[in-house]
């Protein structure tokens, strides 16, 4: 497909484009649009990834357990462990959150993996112009995530400090209860939970994007013409592809584990 009309350039650009969905406001003053390749990808993955837990657990037994069972308790170990050493209060709701983000991130990262072409490609014979198979690699869909997480924070802020409390340390921490220091306190701890969502999102988005941009390069190799750069595009990509695994782990764990510290944070009193 590299060999398309209008060059690499135009291949770049078609694979980077979101097959979306637009719509303007009434007012004419703002509009926005709706990527449906990342909402459906991701869709699809959540009710995978739901639905084959829930098989397993149906299907758990307590004698010898199977290769799926096996695996599928070794990653509830796993992600328990971790929500146990950053938080010790009750894990009843975060450890079900944290196992959630955990395997749906790294569901979302994996299909960075799927050849840059074949999705696009069942995507044509579909009659769709545009599809892009990484939601993580949309900036709308990390940052959705991320406000998600900012969201619990509050929420949990309120839940274990209460109304007054939580009001109290955004004015009177780290710098002291003196009228003076309210503004200062307020704008430190307005700028530091701001920058979390920012952090966690772009994070994320970076990588995956940067990855996904790598894999569309490599995929050009092939069909720009000779056996040397055609070897060459091979070798690309199998080494990228066993790196590229070690990144879609990594951030799927980073984004989780930050997300129990963020929650955490919140149960603190200052």
């Amino acid at each position: 497909m590299a060999s398309e009309p209008g060059g690499f350039t135009a291949y770049i650009q078609h694979h980077l484009t979101f097959l979306s969905l637009p719509h303007v406001s009434h007012s004419g003053f703002w509009s926005w649009t709706v990527n449906v390749d990342s909402i459906s990808v991701s869709l699809a993955l959540g009710v995978l990834f739901s639905l084959w837990f829930w098989l397993k657990a149906r299907k758990a037994t307590a004698g010898v357990p199977g290769k799926g069972q096996a695996f599928v308790e070794l990653v509830l170990e796993f992600v328990d462990g971790q929500v146990k050493d950053v938080f010790h209060g009750d894990r009843r709701v975060l450890g079900p959150l944290a196992l959630t983000v955990f395997v749906w991130v790294f569901l979302m990262n994996f299909m960075d993996l799927l050849p840059v072409d074949l999705i696009p490609l069942i995507a044509e014979k579909c009659g769709l112009s545009h599809f892009r198979a990484v939601p993580t690699a949309d900036l709308n869909m990390t940052f959705a995530m991320s406000i998600t997480v900012f969201l619990l924070m509050i929420f949990y802020s309120f839940k274990a400090k209460g109304f007054g409390g939580y009001m109290h340390e955004l004015f009177t921490a780290p710098f002291g209860k003196h009228p003076l220091l309210w503004l200062p306190n307020f704008a430190l701890n307005l700028v530091e939970m701001l920058s979390k969502p920012v952090s966690l999102a772009m994070r994320l988005f970076g990588n995956m994007y940067a990855g996904e941009l790598v894999f569309i390069l490599i995929a050009g190799l092939f069909s720009a013409g000779g056996i040397a750069l055609y070897s060459l595009g091979l070798v690309g990509y199998a080494v990228w592809s066993i790196f590229h695994i070690l990144i879609i782990s990594i951030q799927a764990f980073i984004f989780m584990v930050l997300t129990v510290v963020y929650i955490s944070m919140a149960h603190d009193h200052h």
